[in-house]
């Protein structure tokens, strides 16, 4: 067996929860501000969240929503966010965390799965809430802000619980955040404590994290590279930052800047702003020496054209929500464009023949496989696609085909996976494809990934027509009525037939020639 092991030295194994750990770093620095509101300007000292996150945990003990009962939250980034991952976390309770744009039937989805009895929803999307739960009568609903008729999240607060609600770290899941899969419905991916805590301080050794770094926070917490690699970081690790509900590009600019920034933590479709928007250059960005780019992989090209522009370095890392999320980052003091970097303290990695099962030596391509302490406990609810992505011993199959260099470098190649990487989500072929069936206009229907330089892949869709009347406006109609925007179709093709192999597997490589 050929392990290519972590230059760095391990790292001891914690015996905190999520928030002892971030509690650990923020009593350190009671009257810092830790977490301000990008909107409209709110700051929360290391105090102050604390004291909201003890409250709303004593709340949730007081009526029962404590071990064994699962929350959800539907919200974008904001202060609120936090106070409810880590209230939640403390009050050792499990928690879910749900795309605000998901549609109503993919928010029940999500709930029902979940066992979730509690949805926490910023106020704008309580109408879909709503509808999610309409049938649902055991699932309370809370409002972040303000809704009339809505019971507000402060109701929630109660009496301060001043210590951790006891859990195991190791078996406790902590959260439940979702992830596609090639069997298309979303999976929940349970993770412990024990993974978070292990993957922060993993990446704040692996990414050289320095105690007073503060970020705009446009990355989704609800996603876990936001979640545990921005929020839970930079509390638990001397940082801070500030919350954006989505990307602007100007805002974004502007927080670097007002705030000093060091690092701005992005994804491939920012990069290419960087590289290529006029805006940037009316803002000064001196403070930035790196810019850390995951979520997908990104070309040399790209990456050599922010780093010249910005006068920083482009650094590029590994991860999977099923990795609590990095395995992989590049140091800021030996970059290596193209690459995601190298495995991080306590993780070990293999390439594998996808066909032989036989491990590959430095240089060659294969499958990559991950273990450490960051490896997820399981999927939720579904022991069969568990069985399929760990070893018994241990070893998360990635489905992402790479290799590693004679210096411990990693690049990614390409997937195994059939999943769709539009803007650093994941888009199940599948899932689109169920959709599309499911209109009576659809007699059969195939999506793959198209190559954009913006969002990286497009989802588009070749369709054989059950009648002559279905437009494309029909089928739109039907995927926006169904999906989340980020699920859309930007592509349609009828035809007359789709490849298959004898099996009954979509030939996708036979479509993506004719795309």
């Amino acid at each position: 067996m050929t392990i290519y092991r972590s230059r760095y030295p391990d790292l001891p194994d914690t015996q905190e929860t999520v928030t002892q750990r971030v509690f650990r770093n923020l009593e350190t620095r009671l009257t810092d501000t830790v977490v301000t509101d990008g909107t409209d300007g709110r700051a929360f000292t290391a105090q102050a969240l604390m004291d909201h996150i003890k409250r709303l945990a004593g709340g949730l003990v007081e009526q029962g929503l404590s071990t064994g009962k699962t929350i959800a939250i539907m919200a974008p980034n904001s202060p609120e966010y936090c106070i409810v991952f880590h209230g939640v976390a403390w009050a050792g309770s499990t928690i879910t965390t749900l795309n605000p744009t998901y549609t109503a039937s993919e928010i029940k989805h999500q709930i029902t799965d979940s066992g979730a009895s509690v949805l926490i929803v910023f106020a704008d999307f309580l109408p879909t809430a709503q509808e999610a739960v309409a049938d649902l009568p055991d699932v309370s609903l809370y409002v972040i802000g303000e809704a009339a008729g809505a019971t507000p999240l402060s109701d929630l607060y109660g009496t301060s619980l001043e210590t951790q609600v006891p859990v195991d770290l190791n078996n406790h899941s902590v959260v439940v955040p979702y992830s596609s899969g090639t069997t298309g419905l979303p999976k929940g991916v349970r993770l412990s404590h024990r993974n978070l805590v292990m993957n922060i301080d993993q990446t704040a050794a692996g990414a050289q994290f320095e105690p007073g770094e503060t970020a705009a926070a446009f990355l989704p917490f609800f996603h876990i590279y936001g979640m545990n690699v921005i929020m839970n970081l930079h509390l638990a690790c001397g940082g801070a930052f500030v919350t954006m509900p989505r990307f602007d590009l100007e805002l974004f600019l502007r927080i670097s800047q007002d705030h000093k920034a060091r690092r701005m933590w992005v994804v491939p479709p920012v990069a290419l702003a960087l590289a290529k928007h006029p805006m940037v250059d009316e803002f000064d960005l001196s403070s930035v020496d790196q810019v850390f780019s995951g979520a997908a992989p990104m070309g040399a090209e790209l990456s050599d054209a922010v780093a010249s522009r910005l006068g920083c370095a482009m650094l590029q890392g590994f991860g999977m929500t099923e990795l609590a999320p990095v395995s992989h980052a590049t140091p800021v003091s030996e970059p290596r464009a193209g690459s995601s970097g190298l495995a991080l303290p306590n993780t070990e990695c293999r390439i594998v023949d996808p066909d032989s099962g036989a491990d590959l030596p430095a240089g060659e391509i294969g499958e990559m496989w991950i273990r450490g302490p960051q490896v997820m406990q399981e999927y939720l609810n579904n022991p069969e696609a568990t069985k399929n992505s760990l070893t018994p011993d241990g070893w998360l199959k990635t489905g992402d085909v790479a290799y590693v260099d004679e210096d411990g470098f990693m690049f990614i190649v390409d997937r195994l996976k059939e999943l769709i990487k539009f803007k650093g989500f994941q888009v199940a072929p599948a899932e689109l494809e169920a959709t599309l069936v499911a209109h009576e206009g659809v007699q059969d229907a195939a999506v793959i990934g198209k190559p954009n330089d913006e969002a990286g892949e497009v989802p588009v869709a070749f369709i054989i027509r059950a009648g002559p009347d279905l437009t494309e406006d029909d089928v739109h109609a039907h995927m926006r009525a169904s999906l989340a925007s980020y699920k859309q179709l930007h592509a349609i093709t009828f035809v007359e037939e789709i490849p298959k192999s004898p099996s009954g597997k979509i030939l996708r490589r036979l479509l993506r020639a004719k795309s």
